[in-house]
């Protein structure tokens, strides 16, 4: 969907989509060297930390994690994006409140633009979400998309193609 509306905007990106299904920070962390070097970005999309958050890992072992994971980006030349992500109100006010916290402090520090809940248009609409109730759907995948592009545009530069690859 994303690659789409780059294209569809004149935006000659190529889009690497580098996320594991059930990753947490500390996965992606040990995973993102590697596509660092291999794919050498301009912009990263940070978007990690929900699983942590589901396997009540310790909000401060996140931060690290994607401290660690902004700083590496950053030091690749690459921009980012930091996604945040909202846990469900089972796991309890403290826990739920230090998690939340971990996403504007990161962008605070880093002067990251921060996507403050990525599925702030679709969480409480069962119509778009998946029966597990944590993952959009195919018709939720448009709006999560719209709650980003704000924040993503921003950091695009034009880069029409005119040809070739």
């Amino acid at each position: 969907m994303l690659a789409q509306r780059l294209r569809s905007q004149g935006y000659g990106y190529q889009l690497v989509n580098a996320s594991e299904s059930g990753e947490t920070s500390g996965g992606g962390l040990e995973r993102l060297p590697r596509a660092l070097e291999l794919h050498r970005p301009g912009l990263v999309i940070l978007e990690l930390g929900a699983n942590d958050g589901l396997r009540g890992l310790p909000a401060a072992e996140m931060r690290g994690n994607l401290a660690q994971m902004v700083r590496l980006s950053q030091q690749a030349g690459a921009q980012v994006l930091l996604v945040g992500i909202r846990l469900p109100p089972n796991y309890g006010p403290r826990y739920t409140q230090e998690f939340e916290r971990v996403f504007p402090e990161l962008a605070n520090q880093y002067h990251l633009p921060l996507v403050p809940f990525l599925l702030e248009k679709v969480a409480l609409d069962p119509a778009l979400m998946q029966p597990d109730g944590m993952h959009p759907n195919a018709r939720g995948e448009p709006p999560v998309l719209d709650t980003v592009w704000p924040y993503l545009e921003p950091l695009l530069k034009k880069n029409r193609r005119t040809g070739g690859s």
